[in-house]
C-alpha cells in the first residue's frame, strides 16, 4: 500500500445546490480513486466525507472549491479527520 489514508469532511456553501455539484463531486472522487459520499444539507450547503492518499484529497479540494460551471462556491470548510477505510466506493448520498 505504502500511502497514508487522509479523510477530510466539507463544506460548501453558495450556489452548490441544484447544479450538478454533487454529481462534479462525485466524478472527480472516482477519477481520483477517492472513496467517500457527498449529500446535500437542508441548510443550502453541500456535505463530502473523502478518503484517499493525501495528493489526490488535496487535487479534489482545489476541484471542489471551484465546482460545475454553473455552480459558486461562496464558502468552503475543510476539517481533517482521522481516516476509517470505512467507504468502499465514492457515492451521492440523499
Amino acid at each position: 500500500m505504502g500511502k497514508e489514508l487522509v479523510r477530510v469532511r466539507v463544506f460548501a456553501g453558495g450556489r452548490v445546490q441544484g447544479v450538478a455539484y454533487r454529481f462534479y463531486a462525485e466524478k472527480y472522487a472516482i477519477r481520483l480513486g477517492l472513496t467517500g459520499w457527498v449529500k446535500n444539507l437542508a441548510d443550502g450547503r453541500v456535505e463530502i466525507v473523502a478518503e484517499g492518499a493525501a495528493s489526490e484529497i488535496e487535487a479534489f479540494l482545489e476541484r471542489l472549491k471551484e465546482g460545475p460551471s454553473l455552480a459558486r462556491v461562496d464558502s468552503f470548510i475543510v476539517r481533517r479527520e482521522p481516516a476509517t477505510g470505512e467507504f468502499r466506493e465514492f457515492r451521492i448520498g440523499e
